[in-house]
């Protein structure tokens, strides 16, 4: 009887064995297991590593700080903060250059694209928890020079997009108060709102900001088209197609949508704050659906009621009174939208510091400090950036071409090839062989979005387009390409 105890308590200890052995390859492979897109299976949290063993915060119970407190309301708005912003500014001139028909099929076409793209973020975040940036995914892909190499450029956008925010205050500025001061003192002031608005560490708490962003510049833009539509000076005067344009010059509005879709830098990041990482999905389908409409309504609006003389920033194409009242109502998102941006710059370089410490979570004097001083460090960046390149158009085209490209539209299809390398399930089914050549076909797309762009940019910097660097002068100049001159005549 003593042998049959013991032979059974030997044979449960075995099967206990045998278990924990399936559930450590299983935990294993979850890591790995990357969901085939489009359309998620029912399944799927079966594919990823469980939320808080090995994502990029840890364990945060009891800690002072807390980053993985949004909704996904929250992080939608941040996205939409993020997005639509700078880039909805240049759409109506885009298509008065191309022709409404190839302007609104790209609108659409590369919107559709990025939101595809967007969701393969979403999803190899997922099955790797600890990826908290493009530059992650570097280091789980090629390594450490990898790793680094990705993180200069993740940088540099987001600091392009931040120099960005601070021009377009400072064209606002000059536009309601018809230069009333140097446009240094106006990016000045511009830089010390960003950095105050910045301070906060974690998205929710900017994420309210964001709401007063989404909501100014819808407001602004639809302002401008009610306006137009009411002024009507020049309406109807539209092309289905422009004839004889330069591809140089051409690529220069396509470059513009581009940018309009340059967000998924910061995605990475937004799904790391997340309660729960499978809501980032929620979250990409209310800021693209939101996103791909309100640029298709407002960019046919104002080119058939403006015509061609459409001026970049949109807001300029209505009356200098309406347009005045517009440039203030948008001063939230061109304040706001930047200060995101600057928020994820500032945290990936924060966590790179304090990496394997507990600092992150306090508000010790060195956790804050920290923060304040990289924040102020790409902020200034931005500013001497902003001063440089103080050519509205040709700065949205340039970050656009030189990263738009690779962050929106190459590089997430490359993270799906990857690891579906690695998995050998590249060409495992018919379905997979057609998601693959669809990828590979985007990462092509990506590459020639880069190569045009950047001959397009740097034609028109060869061409002394960039304007006068840290300059007094007033850099705002409603101007319309098509008609080859300023609304002042």
């Amino acid at each position: 009887m003593a042998k049959l105890k013991v032979s059974a308590s030997a044979h449960r200890l075995s099967l206990n064995r045998t278990a924990a052995q399936t559930v450590k390859q299983t935990t294993v492979v979850q890591e790995h297991a990357l969901p085939e897109p489009l359309l998620p299976p029912p399944d799927i949290e079966r594919h990823s590593v469980p939320a808080g063993e090995n994502d990029v915060f840890g364990n945060e119970e009891g800690a002072e700080i807390q980053y993985k407190t949004c909704s996904w309301w929250n992080t939608g708005i941040l996205m939409l903060a993020e997005n639509v912003s700078l880039g909805v500014l240049a759409l109506p001139q885009a298509l008065a250059i191309l022709g409404i028909v190839p302007g609104m099929l790209c609108i659409c076409l590369l919107g559709v694209i990025a939101t595809y793209t967007g969701y393969l973020i979403g999803e190899f975040k997922l099955a790797h928890p600890c990826v908290q940036s493009y530059a992650d995914c570097g280091q789980l892909m090629s390594g450490p020079i990898a790793r680094e190499v990705i993180a200069v450029g993740q940088i540099l956008v987001l600091i392009f997009i931040m120099g960005a925010h601070i021009l377009t205050f400072a064209v606002a500025m000059n536009a309601m108060t018809d230069h009333g001061a140097c446009t240094i003192i106006f990016s000045v002031i511009g830089l010390v709102v960003s950095f105050l608005l910045g301070l906060p560490r974690t998205f929710k708490n900017i994420s309210y900001f964001s709401i007063f962003s989404c909501v100014s510049v819808i407001v602004g833009v639809t302002i401008t088209m009610i306006a137009i539509s009411i002024q009507k000076p020049d309406m109807n005067n539209m092309v289905a197609i422009r004839p004889n344009v330069p591809l140089v010059k051409g690529l220069a509005p396509v470059m513009n949508i581009v940018l309009a879709y340059t967000g998924h830098v910061a995605f990475f990041s937004f799904a790391s704050e997340l309660k729960d990482p499978r809501d980032f999905r929620k979250a990409l389908l209310f800021e693209q659906g939101i996103a791909v409409t309100f640029y298709l309504l407002i960019s046919a609006v104002i080119y058939y009621y403006a015509g061609p003389l459409v001026s970049s920033p949109a807001l300029g194409s209505a009356s200098p009174l309406v347009s005045k009242i517009c440039f203030g109502i948008a001063l939230p998102t061109i304040i706001i939208a930047g200060v995101v941006n600057g928020s994820v710059a500032t945290k990936y370089v924060y966590l790179r510091v304090w990496k394997g410490t507990n600092e992150v979570h306090t508000n010790s004097w060195r956790s804050l400090g920290s923060w304040w001083g990289i924040c102020s460090g790409a902020w200034l960046a931005s500013w001497v950036l902003a001063e440089a390149i103080p050519n509205f158009n040709l700065l949205l085209g340039l970050i656009g071409a030189l990263f738009g490209s690779w962050f929106s539209y190459a590089f997430p299809p490359l993270l799906w090839l990857w690891h579906n390398k690695v998995n050998g399930r590249l060409f495992s089914s018919k379905k997979q062989t057609v998601f693959t050549i669809l990828n590979f076909s985007i990462v092509l797309l990506g590459m020639a979005i880069f190569g045009l762009g950047m001959w397009s940019s740097g034609w028109a910097l060869h061409n002394g387009s960039g304007g006068k660097v840290f300059s007094c002068e007033n850099n705002w100049h409603p101007v319309s390409w098509v008609a080859g001159g300023t609304d002042d005549g």
